[in-house]
């Protein structure tokens, strides 16, 4: 039978969690892209899985879901049109109300979307900060473009529409920048081509898998309608913990045979924790609300083939502690792990390790 832990067990194997080292091309998640949340973000995700990148090598894009990810450089084209909507349906649902003026005024999303990516690259040629870009839109693009937004006190872009361009117009982020800053993405070309491991249902499929539909439909902003005519041919169904799911035909013995059990401090959207079963990975409510918490996310503790705690950073001048929050007993083996990854935290975050803390 698979259970929940079969599943974790084999996402941790297919997204290189229990790896010690790798290279560029042959780290899986950037096929999804690794999302760029926070100080343990995108390179932490690539730390914890034995990637000493280079960021020189790497771009940082807006893509699923208007969020930042990081992808091989090398990619940067591809990506671009892997992300893109399928159709006006698609982008409609992609941006949320941002589609209710423009079809109002008749314009198809997908048309906006592309109006949209020609104002910027008209404006931005050089680095420019976020806000700079979205007031220079403002002065060019019609109502149906904006909205009044309350907390600015100040009419602009609606925001999905104006993240989603971005990558249409070949713009790529300064990495690690708040307020964002974008700037043109050097060999950036228009391209309807890229390979399997970079379509987004495949991609989640082999690395989330096995998914439903409807999860597949939540990770990318899609409609179920889109993703089903999307579907892989080679996806095949499979039973879960008393549910039907799909993956991927290639990946359905790694499936049943995965074994995989690393000890790793996962950052708070590392993709492990960005899948859309969240009660399949942790059954206990009152847990997965502790650990996808409105604002504010823990990163989770990986240990046994489960999901075995919360972990926080602390850090004060020269002091950075770790503190841990399982969700069980620990082995001596499974603590004294844990105490090594946060050694690897602290020299990811450039400080010495303080300390680790347990919850009472």
């Amino acid at each position: 039978m698979i259970d929940s832990r079969q599943v974790v067990r084999y996402r941790t194997r297919v997204q290189q969690l229990d790896r010690e080292g790798g290279t560029l091309s042959d780290t899986a998640v950037l096929d999804l892209g690794a999302q760029e949340t926070g100080p343990d973000g995108a390179m932490w995700a690539l730390a914890v899985r034995g990637l000493d990148a280079d960021e020189a090598d790497l771009v940082w894009l807006w893509t699923l879901r208007g969020a930042p990810h990081a992808y091989r450089r090398s990619d940067l084209n591809a990506v671009a049109a892997a992300v893109a909507p399928w159709s006006d349906a698609d982008a409609a649902k992609r941006i949320f109300d941002a589609s209710k003026p423009l079809k109002a005024a008749g314009i198809p999303v997908l048309e906006a979307l592309d109006a949209v990516a020609a104002e910027l690259r008209k404006t931005v040629k050089a680095p420019m900060v976020k806000g700079d870009v979205s007031g220079r839109l403002h002065e060019t693009l019609p109502e149906a473009y904006q909205r009044f937004c309350r907390s600015c006190d100040a009419v602009h872009l609606y925001e999905m529409p104006f993240r989603l361009a971005a990558v249409r117009a070949g713009l790529e982020l300064e990495p690690h920048t708040s307020p964002p800053v974008l700037k043109p993405a050097k060999g950036f070309k228009t391209t309807a081509a890229f390979p399997d491991r970079l379509d987004p249902v495949r991609a989640y499929l082999h690395l989330c898998g096995p998914a439903t539909v409807k999860e597949v439909a939540e990770y990318l902003d899609s409609p179920v309608k889109e993703v089903k005519a999307h579907w892989p041919e080679d996806a095949v169904e499979i039973e879960v913990a008393g549910e039907q799911r799909w993956i991927l035909a290639g990946d359905e013995a790694a499936l049943r045979d995965a074994d995989a059990e690393a000890v790793r401090l996962v950052g708070p959207y590392d993709l492990l924790l960005q899948s859309r079963d969240r009660r399949l990975l942790v059954d206990d409510p009152a847990k997965a609300k502790a650990l996808w918490p409105v604002l504010g996310r823990p990163g989770a503790v990986l240990a046994g083939g489960r999901i075995a705690g919360l972990w926080r950073p602390r850090k004060s001048g020269k002091r950075f502690t770790v503190l841990l929050e399982p969700w069980g007993r620990l082995t001596v083996a499974e603590r004294t792990s844990v105490e090594a990854e946060a050694e690897r935290l602290a020299a990811f975050r450039g400080a010495a390790l303080t300390g680790v803390e347990y919850a009472a």
